[in-house]
């Protein structure tokens, strides 16, 4: 270039920014080589929505892939593009793009829509331009600069080593080629021999080169691009672990916070403080535990989405932490559930232990009462010494009475008996109160012995002394043994007649009423009697007023007198009208009983069968081909839509249970259902219809990612029913192994193994429909490799073995630059230089093929 010519240049130095060249634009061959690159540039984004363009004038003017493209590049929705083919409709679209450019703060200069729609190839090149200089390198910064002047910046800084090469601006500064060919043989010397060129071989190699020059840079652009992405997707992936891995934790230590709430034994005294542990166990049922189900469900979920995306991202299957795989939740959650049935099996035999321990501590009061009282005096009459200063007749009268005493200490052994088997008893139950009822026990057996050993002791002294003794009154003796027997059955009718009753059927308070309908049927009986006693009374008095005998009013024999006959007997006629009618009110209660009994069983005899026909059918609509996923989607989102419409009587059910829990009924012979079986049957149906529809979803993610026709997720489907011999949803190992094997697979049992290791990455035994078309799928799928990042950071690296800590500070964002920097080791290669950094090691450790 001449000095003359070297002014002009100058003089027609750095025009504005933002017009387009229109002085290039009238050579041919410039305009040209741009169609071809900004061609290149806009398929390479429209390519990403399913087409691509021929002629850059052409299929631009109605707007539609212009409106499609800037969608594309920006991430963002346009207003929705006319379809009309009329130049109006085709006008709309071009404004409404344009609208959009502006809207960014890009200025354009004498660009509007009719000449797009014309066809003006300037106009049009223009506007591409002003695009890419708008979204594809506006982001990029270089030392604080805005996205052009750093570009700017970088080509001068590229280029300055270069004799002859002035790069002021992105129009003239490029226009003979010069500048060009130094970004190429800066970036691949191989390529050009920038030391032997001359002026007139810049020009004739210009446009050649530009094409080879922008694909370079459009493959360094993909390079980082590339990483870029994989490096967002790990990123991304690594939150999610991390999400997982704190969900799990929270779980599990709810979990371990709660079994020992629901394993703990201790018992309650009394009846108030296990009804209110029962309360406190409805609360947990209600209120705490069903937002841990939901958790529970929403972990399983996360899971899977999570395992999906590290499938179709090509990353191995993430391991959570020991103790927190899913199985490990799944398991501690069983212990849970196992936990909870215990405690509320034990709430309610204590309830029942509680209520027997009451009854039996009422019953032995009342028994113990009554003997005390009989055995009031009793000692002391046995120790008197009356009979040395007594006549014969009155030895004859106290050897009489004694043996009225010892019949009714006799009747009274079957009572001490009684006591000290309720006793007995009591303390087997482990009652709270049983040292003070051990105590008493304890003291009326130690005064039964004394009495037995003072009765036999008195009667001895008085065989000793009867031959001084000859009268008696027959009379009395008649009365005392008489009306002795009949006093303990009236003592036994009362003790009957006021004893607490507790029943939880039909049948056992009916049994009640029968045996208390025997009992008065005996009544007319016993007034006899009583009337032969008091008879044998009265003819003792006539004697006495007759024959003026000296009793002392009193008889000899026995204590019992008529007014105490005569006062239990009205005792017992009084309980009597009481008894009938504690006996009506309690059947009235089973009555009651029995209907929330039928109530609770008639909606569980509906509710049961219900859930395991909708289990049922959610397992068949996942098999089954009827119609796209979508379809499957569809038809599993109204299903969990009619599950979730169920809800309602669910919760009424769960209402009459705790009718029945109140009402302390413990059995229903009218159905086989419990409240458990419901609720686990309710949950587990929740479950599956969640997990069904999630993998349902995962399957249209891999579907879509993977390029899978329906056609093919079709013959997917029907290979997997057929090969999945128990129709279960999921293939075992041998019948995985057949598959293979009927699709043409020739393998060994270590090829087989490494398969399974992919498809079972949890060894639990079976492979799903999901990692069957993950595995069918694969060797087709469009994913990225450890490989082809591995040869993107060899692009980056100007093809070096290694790569240094600037350029990827230079080719990549810095974000993503520094967690390169930060993980990638030293380069210990013979071709090492200080700093260098091993991207290949980092690109295997990225897809779990190494550790890092």
């Amino acid at each position: 270039m001449t000095g003359t010519e070297q002014m002009e240049y100058e003089n027609n130095y750095m025009p504005q920014e933002d017009d387009w060249d229109r002085d290039m634009l009238l050579d041919p061959a410039w305009e040209k080589q741009q169609r071809k690159t900004f061609t290149a540039w806009c398929n390479s984004h429209l390519r990403k929505a399913g087409t691509q363009i021929e002629n850059i004038e052409e299929d631009f003017r109605d707007g539609l892939k212009l409106m499609l493209l800037l969608e594309v590049i920006s991430g963002e929705r346009l207003a929705k593009p006319e379809r009309g083919k009329m130049r109006v409709h085709k006008i709309s679209n071009v404004n409404k793009a344009l609208h959009y450019i502006t809207s960014k703060g890009v200025k354009l200069v004498s660009i509007g829509a009719e000449e797009i729609v014309d066809g003006n190839a300037k106009m049009t090149l223009g506007m591409i331009w002003t695009i890419i200089l708008r979204f594809a390198i506006q982001d990029i910064s270089v030392e604080e600069t805005s996205a052009k002047e750093g570009l700017l910046l970088w080509c001068q800084r590229k280029t300055a080593p270069y004799k002859n090469v002035n790069i002021q601006n992105f129009h003239i500064s490029w226009k003979d080629g010069l500048g060009f060919c130094a970004l190429i043989h800066r970036h691949r010397p191989e390529l050009i021999d920038y030391g032997k060129m001359t002026p007139d071989l810049y020009l004739c190699l210009s446009t050649l080169l530009f094409y080879h020059a922008f694909s370079g840079a459009q493959k360094a652009e993909t390079a980082a691009n590339r990483i870029c992405k994989v490096l967002a997707v790990n990123q991304e992936n690594e939150q999610l672990m991390e999400d997982y891995e704190k969900l799990a934790s929270d779980l599990l230590e709810w979990i371990r916070r709660t079994i020992p709430w629901l394993e703990n034994r201790a018992p309650e005294n009394t009846m108030q403080a296990m009804q209110q542990k029962l309360e406190d166990f409805r609360d947990y049922r209600r209120q705490h535990k069903p937002p841990k189900v939901q958790e529970k469900c929403q972990l399983e979920i996360n899971f899977n989405t999570l395992q999906t995306k590290l499938r179709l991202s090509n990353r191995p299957a993430f391991m959570p932490s020991e103790g927190k795989m899913v199985s490990d939740v799944s398991n501690a959650w069983g212990g849970l559930e196992g936990a909870e049935k215990g405690y509320e099996e034990w709430l309610l035999n204590e309830i029942r232990r509680l209520e027997r321990l009451d009854h039996l501590a009422e019953k032995f009061r009342q028994k113990a009462a009554i003997h005390e009282t009989w055995t009031e005096g009793k000692e002391v009459m046995l120790q008197a010494r009356d009979f040395e200063t007594a006549s014969l007749s009155e030895i004859k009268a106290l050897l009489k009475k004694h043996e009225a005493f010892e019949s009714d200490l006799a009747a009274h052994q079957d009572r001490v008996e009684q006591i000290a088997a309720i006793a007995q008893e009591l303390n087997e139950l482990d009652y709270y109160d049983s040292p003070s009822v051990n105590a008493r026990c304890q003291n009326i057996c130690d005064q039964w012995d004394a009495l037995g050993a003072l009765t036999q002791k008195r009667s001895e002294a008085l065989q000793r002394t009867e031959k001084l003794l000859e009268t008696i009154d027959q009379l009395y003796l008649e009365f005392a043994k008489r009306a002795a027997p009949f006093n303990n059955w009236m003592e036994g009718a009362m003790e009957d007649l006021q004893d607490t009753f507790i029943v939880h059927t039909i049948e056992e308070i009916q049994g009640l009423s029968t045996a208390h309908e025997q009992f008065k049927a005996t009544l007319p009986d016993a007034d006899k009697e009583r009337g032969a006693i008091l008879g044998i009374h009265n003819e003792i008095a006539k004697i006495v007023a007759t024959y003026h005998v000296n009793m002392a009013g009193t008889n000899p024999y026995t204590t019992i007198n008529p007014q105490d006959i005569n006062a239990k007997w009205d005792k017992v006629r009084q309980l009597v009208p009481q008894r009938d009618q504690a006996l009506i009110e309690e059947h009235a209660r089973q009555q009651n009983n029995e209907r929330l009994r039928r109530q609770f069983a008639n909606q569980a005899n509906v509710i049961g069968p219900w859930i395991q026909t909708k289990m049922e059918e959610i397992g068949r609509i996942s098999i089954e081909m009827h119609g796209t996923l979508e379809d499957q989607l569809t038809h599993l989102r109204q299903y969990e839509k009619n599950i979730v419409n169920y809800k309602p009587k669910i919760d009424q059910l769960e209402g009459d249970h705790q009718l029945i829990q109140e009402a302390l009924i413990f059995d229903n012979k009218h159905t086989n259902y419990t409240m458990e079986h419901i609720r686990v049957g309710w949950e587990q149906l929740l479950t599956t219809i969640a997990r069904t529809i999630n993998e349902i979803e995962n399957q249209i993610l891999t579907r879509d990612a993977k390029g899978i026709s329906q056609d093919q997720m079709n013959e997917f489907r029907a290979s997997f029913n057929h090969f999945d011999r128990k129709k279960t949803g999921m293939m075992e190992a041998e019948d995985f192994k057949t598959c293979l094997i009927s699709l043409g697979y020739n393998m060994g049992e270590a090829e087989f193994s490494r398969i399974m290791s992919i498809v079972d990455p949890n060894r639990v035994g079976v492979v799903t429909f999901q990692a069957f078309i993950d595995f069918m799928s694969r060797e087709t799928a469009d994913t990225d490799t450890a490989d082809q990042v591995m040869a993107s950071f060899k692009v980056l690296a100007g093809d070096k073995n290694y790569i240094l800590a600037d350029e990827l500070r230079r080719e990549l964002p810095p974000d993503q630059a520094e967690y390169c920097i930060a993980r990638m080791a030293p380069y210990a290669g013979p071709d090492a230089i200080p700093g260098a950094l091993d991207y290949m090691s980092f690109s295997t450790a990225l897809y779990g093929e190494s550790d890092l």
